[in-house]
């Protein structure tokens, strides 16, 4: 039997009288890249933070490697790799300087040289983290989510403001890590990424888990003949097809 590294049972957030995770349940396997789809305020990242224990759930599990992260913080946080879209940075701290501070936290840090150079930012080591574009700024928090060299790595919209070369890149370099064992989880609203990347994906709705299941596998559902048009379906928007 595949070991379940991620393990979500009936999760439900409520903000004030608003249900933005509404009895979510999933699993994400060792070793597989796992994405959670749906539009802007579907709860895709409040998700994430329940998972992480940076919220607490209202009902339900969440496990990390049969941890409650919130009660095992330090043991997560040396197994797990995170990129928010909330991630901020101190002010006058340069690229090179980010990375030695990430890597101070931990035991056996991977080498931030090569990550810097995989990402292509080695030659903004030198520069401020606040004078990076969009997308530079992008890639630097996926580096700065792989130092501790984790088992598990959440990527929250990782592709985000990154143009299309810039993004094939990224693609490029997470598979070389799901080849390495690497298990990701991950949102994002590109389709052709989930496509790229994924082993499963898992659709939700308002916060409420509409499909999930292999890209054939909920194609074939849909009875649409791709996956922009399976999620246009499973979003209730199949008069825009």
């Amino acid at each position: 039997m595949e070991e379940q590294y991620i393990c979500v049972r009936n999760l439900t957030k409520y903000f004030e009288k608003r249900q933005v995770v509404d009895h979510l349940s999933f699993d994400v396997k060792k070793g597989e890249v796992f994405a959670l789809l749906g539009h802007n305020g579907a709860g895709k990242s409040t998700t994430i933070d329940l998972i992480l224990g940076l919220k607490t759930p209202d009902e339900g599990t969440a496990r990390i490697m049969e941890m409650n992260a919130a009660k095992n913080r330090k043991a997560v946080f040396e197994k797990v790799g995170v990129q928010l879209q909330h991630t901020r940075y101190q002010n006058n701290i340069t690229v090179e300087e980010a990375c030695v501070e990430y890597a101070s936290l931990y035991k056996d840090p991977a080498d931030y040289h090569l990550l810097l150079e995989k990402f292509g930012l080695d030659s903004l080591k030198k520069n401020f983290v606040s004078k990076l574009s969009g997308g530079e700024r992008q890639k630097l928090s996926v580096v700065l989510a792989l130092i501790g060299d984790p088992e598990i790595v959440f990527l929250d919209e990782l592709t985000t403001g990154l143009d299309v070369a810039a993004r094939r890149e990224v693609w490029k370099t997470l598979k070389q890590l799901k080849e390495q064992g690497l298990t990701i989880f991950l949102t994002t609203h590109y389709m052709e990424e989930a496509e790229a990347l994924c082993d499963r994906i898992c659709i939700i709705r308002s916060g409420k888990k509409v499909t999930e299941g292999t890209i054939r596998e909920v194609i074939e559902a849909s009875g649409q003949k791709n996956l922009e048009d399976a999620y246009l379906f499973f979003m209730g928007e199949e008069d825009l097809l």
